[in-house]
Order: C-alpha cells, then sequence, then structure tokens
C-alpha cells in the first residue's frame, strides 16, 4: 500500500523533532530531552515500517514524489525509492533509536544541542536514500556532513577537533569534485544527439515500473519545454548508457569514484577514519560506521555503475589494465590493509579496540566493492547485503566498546582479561558479534560474504582468493582480541567489580542481536527487496549476462520513450 508523502515523513520527522527540541525545551530539562528524543527516533523507525509495503515483485522505484523546485535549472523535489533504498532507510531509523538510547549516560553536557544535531543527521541521511533528483541528493549528502562535524567536534575525545577537521576536509574535497561531475552530467542531459540514443528498454529497465517510468517521461518533458536539463537521477543513468567510452567518461566516474571513494572509505582515502572514530562519542561511531559509510558505497552502486556502465567494465582503457581493475586492486588493498592493521592494534599493547574496528570497517567495505565491481547477480546482491549486515554489527561492536569505556575509561586491550567472569552478558553479546563479524554460519555477515566472494569468483578467482585471505585475518584478529579481553584470569584489580549489562544496555544490543541471527538463518525476505534493482543494473552495464529470472533482451533500436 502506498502511502502518501511517505518519504518526506520520514525524511523530514526528525528535523521537526529537532526543532521541538531546540524551541521547546530549557538547556536544564536533560533528563526531558533525553527521553522525548528518543521516543520521536522510535516514532521516526515506526513510521519507515511502512516501507515494508514495498513491492518486491514489481520492483523499480516506488512511494514517488514530485513537486516543482527550482524550475530554473531543472531541478525538482522528486522522491522515491527502490528496495536497497527502502532497507537502507530502515536501518538508519532504528540506529537512530538505538544511538539516542546509547547516549542517555555518556553525553553529559549540551544535551539539547546534541539530540538536536542527532536528529538532523537522520535527515540528512534519510533524504540521501530518499532521493531521485541529482540537486537534491547532492544537497543531502554535503548537509550530512556537519552535523558530524559538530557531533565529533563538541562530544569527542581529546582530539576532537583534529579529527572533526580532517573529517571534514577529507570529504569536502571529495564532494567538490563530485560536485563538477554532477554539473558536467546535468549539460549532458541537453544533449539531443545523446537523448535520441536512450531506447525504450533500458529506460523501462532502470525506471523498474510504470509509475516511475511515467513520473521521469514527465520530468523529461518539462525540462525540454522550459529548455532546461534534468537532475533526475534515472533519466542521468539511461544517459550513461549511451554516453561513448572514453575520456570523457572515464574523467566522470573518477569525479563520482573520488567523492565516493573517500566517504566509503577506500585505500588510500581511508585516513580520516581511524581519528574520527576514535574521537567520536559513542553515537557518533555508530551513526558513522553504520549508516555515513554506505553513502559512499550506495552512491557507487546507484551512481558509478549505472551511469558509467562502459568505464565500469572497461579492463583496457590504461592498456593491460582498466578503469574496474583500478577499483578492484584499490578495494582489495583496502581488505587486507584493513585486516591487517585491526590486527596490529590487538598485538599493540596499549592497542585501541576502538580504533581496531575502525580499521575493521575498513576492510569489511573493500569486500563491498569488491562484490560491486565483481559486475554479477551474485556480486552485487552480496555487496549491498553487506552494506546492511555491516551496519549491523559495526554499530554493535561500537556500542559495546562504549559500554566497556563507560565503566573503566579506558580502550586499550591490555587493560582488560578475564571479564567473561564479572560480565557474563556482555560477554555473550560481545562473542556473537564477534562471530558475526567473522563470518559464523547462522549469523548475517556469513550469506553477504559468501555472495560478494562467489560473484568475485565468477569474475576472476584470483580476486575471490585475495578476497578470502582478508576475511581469514578478520578471523584471526577478532579472535585474538575475544581471547585477550574476555578469557583468563582477572589481574587487573579494576576489573574484578564491573557491572554486566544493565537494561537500558540489554535493549538497544538485543535488536542488533536478533537481526544478525534473522538474515543469517532466513535472508530470503531482505534479498527479495535487493534482487530486482542488482539485476536491473547488472542488465544495465552487461546486456547480456544471464540474469536468473530475466529473460534475454532482444536487439534495441532507438524509439521515442
Amino acid at each position: 500500500m502506498n502511502i502518501p508523502y511517505l518519504l518526506s515523513i520520514i525524511t523530514w520527522l526528525p528535523a521537526v523533532g529537532a526543532i521541538i527540541v531546540l524551541a521547546l525545551f530549557r538547556k536544564e530539562q536533560t533528563d526531558g530531552i533525553r527521553k522525548f528524543a528518543t521516543m520521536w527516533f522510535g516514532l521516526a523507525f515506526l513510521v519507515s515500517l511502512g516501507l515494508l509495503g514495498y513491492d518486491r515483485a514489481l520492483g523499480g522505484y516506488q512511494f514517488l514524489e514530485d513537486a516543482p523546485w527550482i524550475p530554473i535549472i531543472g531541478a525538482r523535489y522528486q522522491f522515491g525509492v527502490d528496495g536497497v533504498a527502502a532497507l537502507l532507510i530502515m536501518l538508519t531509523t532504528l540506529l537512530g533509536v538505538i544511538a539516542s538510547l546509547s547516549s542517555w549516560e555518556y553525553i553529559a553536557k549540551r544535551e539539547k544541542e546534541y539530540y538536536a544535531l542527532l536528529l538532523l543527521l537522520q535527515t540528512a541521511v534519510v533524504g540521501v536514500f530518499a532521493s531521485m533528483d541529482m540537486f537534491l541528493f547532492y544537497l543531502f549528502f554535503e548537509v550530512s556532513l556537519v552535523p558530524m562535524y559538530f557531533l565529533i567536534g563538541i562530544w569527542g575525545g581529546e582530539r576532537r577537533l583534529y579529527a572533526a577537521i580532517k573529517f571534514f576536509l577529507y570529504t569536502l574535497v571529495g564532494s567538490v569534485v563530485l560536485l563538477l561531475g554532477v554539473i558536467k552530467m546535468y549539460f549532458l542531459t541537453q544533449d539531443a544527439a545523446l537523448h535520441a540514443r536512450i531506447t525504450a528498454a533500458t529506460f523501462n529497465a532502470l525506471a523498474g515500473n510504470d509509475g516511475a517510468r511515467l513520473l521521469v517521461s514527465n520530468t523529461w518533458q518539462e525540462a525540454a519545454r522550459n529548455g532546461t536539463g534534468t537532475f533526475n537521477i534515472i533519466w542521468m543513468q539511461a544517459l550513461g548508457g549511451v554516453l561513448p567510452m572514453g575520456t570523457m567518461q572515464v574523467l566522470l566516474f573518477f569525479a563520482f569514484a573520488l567523492g565516493f571513494a573517500i566517504k566509503v572509505p577506500m585505500w588510500p582515502f581511508h585516513t580520516w577514519l581511524p581519528d574520527a572514530h576514535v574521537e567520536a562519542p559513542t553515537a557518533g561511531s555508530v551513526i558513522l560506521a553504520g549508516i555515513l559509510l554506505k553513502l559512499g558505497t550506495y552512491g557507487f552502486f546507484r551512481f558509478n555503475l549505472p551511469m558509467f556502465p562502459a568505464a565500469s567494465a572497461d579492463q583496457t582503457y590504461f592498456g593491460s589494465f582498466g578503469v574496474r581493475n583500478v577499483m578492484i586492486v584499490l578495494a582489495i588493498i583496502g581488505i587486507i590493509y584493513g585486516a591487517l592493521a585491526a590486527m596490529y592494534f590487538v598485538v599493540k599493547r596499549d592497542g585501541d579496540v576502538k580504533k581496531l574496528v575502525a580499521y575493521s570497517s575498513v576492510s569489511s567495505m573493500g569486500i563491498v566493492m569488491l562484490g560491486l565491481f565483481s559486475l554479477n547477480p551474485n556480486g552485487l546482491n552480496g555487496a549491498v547485503l553487506h552494506m546492511i549486515n555491516h551496519g549491523i554489527y559495526s554499530a554493535a561492536l561500537f556500542l559495546l566498546v562504549g559500554i566497556i569505556y563507560e565503566r573503566r575509561h579506558t580502550r586499550n586491550v591490555a587493560e582488560f582479561g578475564g571479564l567473561s567472569h564479572v560480565m557474563p552478558g556482555y560477554a555473550a553479546v560481545f562473542l556473537a558479534m564477534a562471530m558475526t563479524a567473522i563470518g559464523l554460519p547462522l549469523l548475517c555477515v556469513f550469506i553477504s560474504e559468501f555472495l560478494a566472494l562467489r560473484g568475485a569468483f565468477e569474475a576472476n578467482p584470483y580476486w575471490a582468493g585475495w578476497g578470502a585471505l582478508g576475511i581469514i585475518l578478520n578471523a584471526g584478529y577478532m579472535l585474538w582480541l575475544y581471547q585477550r579481553m574476555f578469557f583468563g584470569n582477572i589481574e587487573n584489580p579494576k576489573n574484578e567489580r564491573l557491572k554486566d549489562l544493565k537494561g537500558r544496555e540489554w535493549a538497544y544490543m538485543l535488536p542488533l542481536v536478533i537481526a544478525s541471527l534473522w538474515i543469517g538463518v532466513y535472508p530470503k525476505p531482505f534479498i527479495d527487496y535487493i534482487q530486482l534493482p542488482v539485476s536491473a543494473v547488472v542488465r544495465h552495464i552487461r546486456p547480456n549476462y544471464p540474469v536468473p529470472g530475466v529473460p534475454p533482451r532482444a536487439p534495441e533500436t532507438a524509439e521515442k520513450k
């Protein structure tokens, strides 16, 4: 069932909550602010469950909204989601509730501004996933930097200003280059010769259903009447499919790729991430790892692959290797480097557990990129599902690190040992999340990593071999970390009277444990959401690829859309 303006409600509801917090609460009302903000996040999550009404059999973009916005440049207020975006939005709203609940005791200053920024951040992130207009997408994409900058810079650790500025500058540089690519794509939408080459079959496959197709057709006709280009994302994807392979497409690919690679972050653009995670408050790390990193991988899935299909599949542009090879090499380096760096913080005497989890995210995002550039249904299904799964287990691990930090005010591995004796509940939840990160069967990461590596193996067995090496290293440092923190006797007297998980902590940890088990045991409902969007992208890049359940595409001729 299509609920009118559902996406606008989900997007702007947190912003309304932020305004209420700022306007109606005094700064002394800390208890009321915490409870109201958490309740408001819960309301946003409940509203987002309306996306469960997404018709997985129909596919394509649904819950469509369209209104004039800036007619002089052809920008419109257009919202719509496919199955991938729907899942990411629901993950975002779930982690919003958890982040708020986890902050009740951790945040002890300027609570009013803190919760307002947390609510505004959710609006920005949901807007990224819901946008069907590239100009609107870019605004939300950029605005998401601001709340996170202040969350790190005000409520972070000792080096919070350094980490906040580094985070902002890195991502801003990538965003400026991305903007140049967006502007060029906008002008290309005014190229009548390119427009004439877009076939109805390509256009319909990208739109996914009649409602989306009609919306995009009307958008283009309106732009033609006004003499402007269009920022409609589906139209730009269709245009990219007929853009000749050459210097222009490669430059555009890397303009978009740089903006998203810094956000992922891919090696060698990752150096801002450990600093940001270590200095960020727990809730900031939860949102950063669980959601903000996905803005990068989502960008590759939504824009780089379908907008520049020839460049995405290219393996000869630079001679013996091509654009695709560059992305695969960077992904594999990220997988192995991230795992080795994480292992270093287990070996190091004063190793920081939070830095370990941060570097594990670099490795995990490498798996996503490897799956995406496998360019086959298994690889892309695994990559997209891994975005969801990483959001679940990385958020859980950062929450667990935050819990022990609140009790001991240290994150050094050497400070712990034998914690299972005094914190059995905490040890059990940590074990569940560590096993999830490793990819233990019956937990969610196993499914996504298996699909991603299978897709990589279909593309090139050597790619899968290097990816599997990273997973082995991942198991090594996670098991080693668990052994050092939880096994053996308690040798540090400060650990002898640590309290186990409290009711509030169980309340925000159990949903993540349940989600991991659910996806690991029965992933079909989640894969059903992403299968048709993935098949559309694969068929757009590789028209003759045998996608299961999709009949081969007949030879096309240009025809009127």
